[in-house]
């Protein structure tokens, strides 16, 4: 996280480096609960697991791969010359010859979006790894490509260095083409061995992506694998390195639609003490549904209260395609999203507590096609215009109830009513118009707002023009355009006191250019 700056409740820097907004610092810097999991069990009373649930908080790693916000998945392989989606891994390598792959391409067209980092399927289901691995012959070192002497994933982590991208590897488990899958710990040597080479060759290493298909190998045997051994081998190497999504650190949001719950909570329940995912339920670790409509309610930790378990800071990331495939067809060079629809997501996932991961698959080139290089500019340039000025950055904020101010000892204990149901006017020296509202927690001390409002004044009294359920790291908001020179932003249900949380750690109002309509008199 980057270092917090002085200023009015409610202002906000724009980061240098991207779209989103930097969080600011808070109050009560010095009540920093510790991150890890917390257990929960049937002794625990509702208030009590409240309390519990408000001190869970994201590790440093976390705090990292939240403030990304955006990034770009880029399935490139095999597949792209054969034009498939799931290889069988019995490919030729000479089939893979891109004819102008250009890795800084791929990194000026998603930068254009205001993508922030970029995730590469080093290796997909078919085996063929897009480095010259030393463990195998089904690599570039057997293609045409640079005379067997390219490597998609050095030119990639480059290109992402200088362009200032955030860098990370999709390796599937799943392996079609290794004739030692199937016989487990034979296999997961043979993983390691292969996963050790991405976390040693190419620097830093922002994500480790895995997914959780696993078939049969070609001995007839289900592969085993050592997930635990997996995870001990990132932390060792790339101790920074977030482990999704088949992994402890950040799960799937449980569609590929870019569809967010309406209540996205980060503090999750899940029954046990095993991190180790498993393949009958991908998405997440081992207790968890990852596409359950409920994963963080009150209500939900109750429910697994009784059978003894954790809560655990998971946050969720929203995986999705700019095209209906995960890898580049020609067929649809016409179906890239609209704009529209990728704002839609933007909103959803980034202005929901979530993580955007926006697949843009390359072509047969190795370049990214002009349609997708078309709209991810669009995407952007809205985003720029609309996230240009914070609206609320000069204004004076006021906070009212008792909560605002009476943190007590403990931060996270369950407070009254009147602790919660506390409210915060912006006030500005003129009527300003805006469309778009942004709500920011800080999470450091954890995700507490359960339920929210936000209203504006029409003259004569409050109007509320906007309301939702969980903030967490970010909420966006869009609306009918507004003209006012006061709003009022109601927390109207948190776990625990919401002191340490108030003022929001980011505030802001902003004007959507391409949605403009004059407010009513």
């Amino acid at each position: 996280m980057r270092a917090c700056r002085p200023g009015k409740a409610g202002r906000l820097a724009l980061l240098a480096a991207g779209l989103g907004l930097l969080s600011a610092c808070g109050l009560f810097a010095s009540l920093d609960p510790a991150p890890g999991p917390v257990a929960i069990g049937p002794a625990d009373s509702l208030a009590g697991l409240e309390a519990k649930a408000a001190r869970v908080v994201p590790s440093e790693r976390q705090l990292r791969w939240q403030a990304l916000e955006f990034q770009a998945f880029i399935h490139f392989g095999m597949n792209t010359f054969t034009d498939r989606e799931w290889g069988e891994g019995t490919e030729d390598p000479e089939l893979f010859n891109p004819t102008d792959f250009s890795a800084d391409q791929w990194v000026e067209a998603v930068k254009a979006a205001g993508i922030r980092g970029l995730i590469v399927t080093a290796k997909h289901h078919d085996g063929f790894c897009l480095w010259p691995s030393r463990f195998t012959k089904h690599s570039v070192k057997s293609s045409p490509w640079r005379g067997g002497k390219g490597d998609v994933v050095g030119e990639v982590a480059a290109a992402c260095r200088k362009g200032g991208l955030a860098f990370g590897v999709y390796l599937s488990p799943w392996d079609r083409h290794e004739p030692t899958y199937g016989d487990s710990p034979k296999y997961n040597e043979h993983f390691k061995s292969q996963l050790r080479e991405l976390l040693t060759q190419y620097g830093e290493i922002s994500e480790v992506w895995f997914d959780g298909a696993c078939g049969e190998g070609p001995n007839g045997k289900k592969q085993v694998y050592d997930w635990p051994g997996y995870f001990a081998l990132i932390r060792e190497l790339q101790p920074d390195a977030v482990i999704s999504i088949m992994g402890p650190d950040a799960r799937w949001i449980g569609n590929e639609a870019g569809v967010t719950r309406e209540s996205e909570w980060s503090v999750i329940p899940v029954v046990g003490q095993d991190d180790a995912p498993s393949e009958t339920n991908p998405g997440g670790i081992a207790g968890l549904d990852a596409q359950a409509p409920d994963l963080g309610s009150m209500a939900r930790i109750a429910e697994v209260a009784k059978r003894g378990g954790r809560l655990l800071w998971y946050p969720g990331q929203v995986d999705v395609s700019i095209r209906p495939g995960w890898f580049y067809h020609a067929a649809e060079d016409d179906r890239v999203k609209p704009l529209d629809q990728l704002l839609d997501i933007y909103y959803t996932s980034v202005g929901g507590n979530a993580q955007l991961l926006l697949n843009i698959p390359p072509d047969k080139r190795g370049r990214i096609h002009e349609n997708d290089v078309r709209r991810l500019k669009e995407l952007g340039d809205r985003l720029r215009a609309t996230f240009a000025v914070n609206l609320a950055a000069d204004g004076s904020s006021e906070w009212s109830g008792k909560g605002a101010k009476d943190a007590g000892p403990d931060p996270a204990g369950p407070g009254s009513g009147d602790d919660r149901e506390i409210a915060g006017t912006y006030g500005f020296d003129r009527p300003k118009l805006f469309n778009v509202a942004m709500i920011r927690e800080n999470i450091r001390f954890g995700q507490r707002v359960e339920a929210f409002a936000l209203d504006a004044w029409d003259g004569k009294d409050w109007r509320e023009i906007a309301r939702g359920t969980t903030v967490g790291y970010q909420k966006l908001l869009r609306f009918p355009t507004v003209e006012t020179d006061r709003v009022r932003l109601r927390i109207l249900k948190a776990r625990g006191q919401v002191s340490p949380i108030l003022p929001p750690a980011g505030f802001g109002l902003f004007m959507d250019p391409s949605r403009l309509s004059l407010p009513a008199r």
